[in-house]
């Protein structure tokens, strides 16, 4: 409920942001008096009423957090749901206490003297949090009242619950970055600009989604970044199995010092932004970069000032080499843990038959990561619309521009950049459809080819 706006129990006005939700309301003090900024310059209302109504809304989540807490901890034995229980105790008694402060604050709101200009509004979510929390209270003393007296001298909890404990913050994680927003989908279908509420006057239905392909101009860019888009990813992955040559190298490396400094440089580059991989290509690669100054200077060559970085020639290639060096190693990961786990004696066994050390990796190892080879590639053509945008923001230029922008870029530039919502929203969700009809079919050809699911 935190990250719903239709339950904000914060929103104390109307002029508040209808889109903000208690975890919104909570953190972000711009996003609560964006559409206030007038009377707050005309002090009609102060600054620390909102500050005031911040405070409340994270009281409020503390409580919700405290609750979730004790519901994790009802999965160990009856000493830890005992002291899991009273976390509930606490946590409806804290949220009780910030929807008390969210309410003073309305009050003060609608006592003030330009309440009129403020539309204060009695929210609904105050009841709603607040039945929930008297729930969770009365539930939480009769399983407190009710459940044996612990015998257990220690706090434990079963395996099975400790593993879907590690599991659920990937789980929550998942469902906020990738199924709530499905919720912005809403915005399609909606004439919408930055700072209007969505309403029946300005639904306007699949007009969007008609005007994408029928008019010339957003056709033509489809068109383009979807070239693009399909063509960077296509080189990806024809060049998928280079991570698998460089796990079976550098699996063949006697020396276990040298594997883990060359696994270690060959990994460290996945964590480096793609900002400051910029910032190295633009002091090797640009006009006045390390490549042009030795030109210049060591080789005599007076006009060596050539703009390698900023030229669209061979951009695709130049991305898809920048990419391999960032991500080379961290993808040969999983084919490294893939040939520890070989079994040992087909090597022994093969020895002693009398092969060599290629005939090992052409007859051992490589049949050995097929299946995990098979698996990531399938994603990677599930996931070929889904290139990214960190990458080509970075190198994007006016020169460049219409051979490096890919897909979700577009979306960026059009959503963000130019103000489109809706047309990028559109284009969002026709790209998680088609996402989502090629994992399918990825899947279906893993079951016909490998008799095997990958989801």
């Amino acid at each position: 409920m935190i990250f719903f706006p239709q339950v904000n129990p914060g929103r104390i006005m109307l002029k508040i942001n209808e889109n903000a939700s208690l975890f919104t309301t909570a953190i972000s003090y711009d996003t609560l008096t964006n559409s206030v900024g007038r009377p707050l310059r005309m002090e009609w209302i102060m600054p620390w009423h909102f500050h005031l109504l911040m405070a409340g809304a994270a009281i409020v989540l503390v409580g919700v957090l405290l609750c979730c807490v004790g519901g994790c901890m009802s999965l160990g034995n009856n000493r830890m749901k005992r002291t899991g229980l009273l976390l509930p105790l606490i946590g409806s008694v804290v949220m009780g206490g910030g929807l008390l402060v969210i309410n003073h604050v309305y009050t003060l709101v609608s006592a003030l003297e330009k309440a009129d200009k403020l539309d204060p509004a009695f929210p609904m979510g105050i009841w709603v949090f607040a039945a929930a929390a008297g729930l969770i209270l009365l539930t939480a003393l009769l399983s407190l009242l009710t459940l044996p007296k612990a015998v257990e001298e220690r706090m434990e909890m079963d395996e099975k619950f400790r593993l879907f404990l590690m599991f659920l913050p990937v789980l929550l994680l998942t469902f906020v970055f990738c199924y709530l927003p499905i919720y912005g989908w809403r915005f399609a279908f909606f004439d919408y600009k930055i700072g209007d509420a969505l309403s029946a006057e300005n639904f306007v239905g699949f007009k969007w989604f008609t005007y994408l392909f029928e008019n010339a101009a957003t056709r033509s860019d489809l068109l383009r970044v979807m070239r693009n888009t399909l063509i960077m990813s296509g080189l990806g992955i024809l060049t998928s199995w280079l991570p698998i040559a460089f796990a079976v190298l550098l699996a063949e490396v006697r020396s276990t010092k040298f594997q883990r400094i060359v696994q270690t440089l060959t990994t460290i580059p996945n964590f480096i932004s793609w900002v400051l991989v910029y910032a190295i290509a633009f002091a090797i690669f640009s006009t006045d970069g390390f490549i042009n100054g030795f030109l210049r200077n060591v080789c005599g060559i007076a006009g060596a000032n050539t703009d390698y970085l900023a030229s669209a020639d061979g951009i695709w290639v130049k991305m898809l080499l920048w990419g391999t060096w960032k991500g080379l190693g961290w993808s040969a990961i999983v084919y490294i843990a893939g040939i520890a786990g070989i079994d040992q004696q087909l090597y022994e066994a093969a020895k002693v038959d009398g092969a060599n050390r290629y005939q090992c990796i052409w007859n051992i190892t490589i049949p050995g990561l097929v299946p995990t080879y098979c698996v990531m590639l399938l994603m990677s053509i599930a996931g070929i619309l889904s290139n990214g945008m960190d990458q080509y923001l970075v190198f994007e230029n006016a020169l460049n521009k219409d051979v490096i922008e890919v897909l979700d870029l577009y979306v960026y530039n059009i959503g963000i950049k130019q103000g489109l919502i809706p047309i990028s929203t559109v284009v969002g969700v026709f790209k998680s459809v088609i996402g989502v009809t090629l994992l399918f079919g990825a899947n279906g050809i893993s079951k016909a080819i490998r008799g095997e699911s990958i989801i």
